[in-house]
Order: structure tokens, then sequence, then C-alpha cells
């Protein structure tokens, strides 16, 4: 199994839950998240002064998949979360050693 982690801009969110459930992807935890990378914020004008935004905001998606899945879900992702302009985000993979469903008890894949 492996977990998923995309940060994306907040925009591009439904496109790319549909794209998860397209490729039969039902289950995420999505988080309103602020970061920065190359983009390096911006600056914004208030009240007649300037200053800078340095963490924009994000959405962080995560998921678990089987082994399976990932390469699937990982395209699925980029295509959604795609728009050619910077800070379009990046997309993590890590290992998982085991998963439990609390309700049953059912672990490893089972529990997805």
């Amino acid at each position: 199994m492996k977990k998923i982690e995309a940060i994306i801009k907040p925009f591009k969110l439904d496109d790319v839950k549909e794209a998860l459930q397209e490729i039969g992807l039902a289950g995420m935890t999505v988080t309103d998240v602020r970061g920065f990378g190359r983009q390096k914020g911006h600056t914004e004008l208030y009240r007649g002064a300037e200053y800078v935004v340095d963490f924009l905001p994000k959405v962080k998606i995560e998921l678990v998949v089987d082994n399976g899945l990932v390469e699937r879900a990982v395209e699925a992702i980029k295509t959604a979360a795609h728009s050619g302009r910077i800070g379009d985000g990046k997309i993590f993979i890590i290992p998982v050693e085991d998963a439990v469903r609390i309700r049953t008890g059912e672990t490893g894949g089972e529990a997805l």
C-alpha cells in the first residue's frame, strides 16, 4: 500500500476528485493548507501599503491505495491538477506499512 499526498491549487479540487472517482477511488482526506515553493508568494496593496503574502492557499489531498493503483491515481491527479502555471503543486508517494479499519478490525488492503 502507498499513501499519496498531493498539494494542489484549491480551484482544482473538484477536477481531481472527479478524476479519482473515474478510476474507482472514492475515499480521500482533504485539508486546507497554506504554503509556498518556488513562487515565493506575491505582493499585494492594502490601504496604500504594500505587503508580501508569503503563504498561499493550497489544498492537501491524502489517500491510501493498493500498490496496483498508485500509477493510475498519480496520473489522474497530475492530469486534473495541471494548469501549466507555477504553483500547480506536488505529489508525494509514501509507503504504508499497514492499515486497520476501526469499525470491523479489517487490516491491510481489506481495510481500504
